[in-house]
This record gives structure tokens, C-alpha cells and sequence, in this order.
């Protein structure tokens, strides 16, 4: 039943939305934080039951486009101050007025990327392989079944209490996952 090697966590098979979201307050209320949900479809309320914070995402987004302004700006500063200053009827040299359209695009440009980027490197992807891909029925969790991972890492986890703890949540079916 269970293998005596390591192994990434336990995962738990429930039929309907309302199930999982009820297995995920009752594992939090018994102190398991480091665990994971996974649903055919959004539901709601259960990325609060999992603890899961505010994302970092507006903040990657704000900086790329700080960066990207201060970058679209002092670019033009210095071609048209430092290294090809050009006098045109007598307007000055930092004509900053001038400079507004090309500071727009590459705040809107760098920020975009920061967006995507950030986006990537928060969410640990690409991910081509992942432990859960071991579990047959995981297969079933983009169609019609709702699972919940607890992994390992968990300073609560132990295999048994665990499995025990999972078993009284009324899953259809408890696996271990093997990396």
C-alpha cells in the first residue's frame, strides 16, 4: 500500500466543487499549509481557503514600467544632450516635451514584458514535468474530478497521520505521489 521510500506528498480525489472546498478548511484547520488544489473549473472561495496571498504581479509591472520610462527617457537625453546635441532654432537641448511619446512606448513595452515574464517566473513555469503527472487519475482533474495535494515539504506531514487524516475527509480515493 504504501512504499517505504520518499515520496512528494499524498493526493486526495473528491467528486464535486463542494467537497474539495470543504477538505481544504478542515486540512488548514488541522494545520497542513503547504498544499495544493486542483479543479476542473475556477472555485470560488477556494484559493482564500488555501492561504494563497496577493499576487506580486502589479508590483513586477510597476517597475517594468518605472524601468521602462526612466530607460525610454534618459536614451533620448543622452543622444540629444551628450552625443549628438543638435541646436534647432534655438530650442534647447533637452527638449523633454519631444520625449514624451517614445517614454510612453517603452513603459507600456517594458511593462508588458515585466507582465509576462513576472507572470512566468511566479507561477515556476514552464513546468514540463511536475510528480502529480505519476498519479494515473490526476488525468482526471481537467475533466470532471477535484483533487488535493498535500505535499511532503509540510512541516505536519507524516505519511500515516496524513493518510489517516485524508481517509476522514470521505475522498474517493487516496495516492501517493512519487517524484
Amino acid at each position: 500500500m504504501s512504499s517505504p521510500g520518499p515520496i512528494y506528498g499524498l493526493l486526495a480525489e473528491f467528486q464535486n466543487a463542494e467537497e474539495i472546498l470543504q477538505a481544504v478548511h478542515r486540512a488548514r484547520t488541522a494545520g497542513y499549509r503547504i498544499m495544493d488544489a486542483y479543479t476542473p473549473y475556477p472555485v470560488e472561495g477556494l484559493a482564500e481557503a488555501l492561504g494563497f496571498q496577493r499576487s506580486r504581479i502589479p508590483l513586477v509591472v510597476l517597475l517594468g514600467g518605472i524601468l521602462g520610462a526612466l530607460g525610454g527617457f534618459f536614451m533620448q537625453y543622452y543622444a540629444a544632450v551628450w552625443s549628438y546635441p543638435i541646436n534647432v532654432a534655438g530650442r534647447p537641448l533637452n527638449s523633454w516635451p519631444s520625449f514624451i511619446p517614445i517614454t510612453f512606448e517603452l513603459t507600456v513595452l517594458v511593462a508588458a514584458l515585466f507582465a509576462v515574464l513576472g507572470m512566468l517566473g511566479l507561477n515556476g513555469l514552464p513546468m514540463p514535468y511536475h510528480p502529480l503527472f505519476n498519479v494515473a487519475r490526476f488525468a482526471l482533474a481537467t475533466r470532471d474530478r477535484f483533487f488535493l495535494a498535500i505535499e511532503a515539504t509540510d512541516p505536519q506531514f507524516d505519511r500515516q497521520v496524513t493518510r489517516e487524516f485524508l481517509e476522514t475527509l470521505q475522498p474517493r480515493e487516496i495516492s501517493e505521489i512519487s517524484h
